[in-house]
């Protein structure tokens, strides 16, 4: 069994799996609350009588996304995982977005607010079910991705970005409000491609410093 956690926007998302992906429990919050009132009780939740000693990993999104919302996210698990030795997956939130087109033949492109007029962006081309990747995570200028997009024949517009991003990109097919969001079964769908690590290993992926690294930066006059 997998356990795969999401906490990296402003949804949080728990789901217990199979190790072929099926879903056994899920869960999904929308609703204001801090992740670190919610997530543990979802965990909980979606465990049900399961003991977190008889998992085989723990996936949880390490990136990118709201940096205090990684950074919850990633603490739970190692939390969980360290003291009973449970190997871990680190995966892309926007990767475990994209794993829920399966049914698609199109370019599917997440975006993340990043602020400052970036997005958090990674494209994928799902065919026949297989999602590939066709480039690295990146923070990104809303206008210079628009133009990338122009080279793709149809191109589904997803992620927690996907409204901020459409006025840029018009020829996009936004996805459905209920497909926008990282959920727990696309995170366990992206982490059967990914190699386990110990606890230890498991660490936060940051895109881009943080306001307040840039602005410790600013003060030291580095560039």
């Amino acid at each position: 069994m997998i356990l795969a956690v999401d906490a990296s926007s402003v949804t949080a998302a728990a789901a217990l799996c199979s190790g072929d992906g099926a879903v056994v429990r899920s869960d999904f919050l929308h609703n204001g609350l801090t992740h670190s009132e919610t997530l543990l009780p979802m965990i909980r939740r979606v465990l049900g009588d399961t003991s977190v000693a008889d998992l085989d990993a723990i996936a949880v999104t390490a990136g990118p996304g709201s940096f205090t919302g990684v950074r919850i996210g990633v603490a739970t698990v190692k939390g969980l995982a360290f003291d009973r030795d449970i190997p871990c997956i680190a995966v892309s939130a926007l990767e475990a977005v994209a794993y829920q087109f399966p049914e698609e033949n199109a370019v599917i492109c997440v975006v993340m607010d990043a602020r400052r007029g970036q997005f958090y962006n990674a494209l994928f081309r799902v065919e026949n079910g297989e999602v590939e990747r066709l480039c690295p995570d990146r923070a990104v200028d809303g206008a210079a991705l628009a133009e990338e997009l122009a080279a793709y024949d149809r191109v589904i517009v997803a992620g927690d970005g996907a409204q901020l991003f459409a006025p840029l990109f018009p020829a996009g097919e936004v996805a459905p409000p209920q497909r926008q969001y990282v959920t727990g079964h696309g995170v366990a769908l992206a982490a059967q491609k990914q190699k386990t690590m110990p606890a230890a290993a498991l660490m936060p992926v940051y895109l881009r410093l943080s306001q307040a690294e840039r602005q410790l930066k600013l003060k030291k006059g580095e560039s």
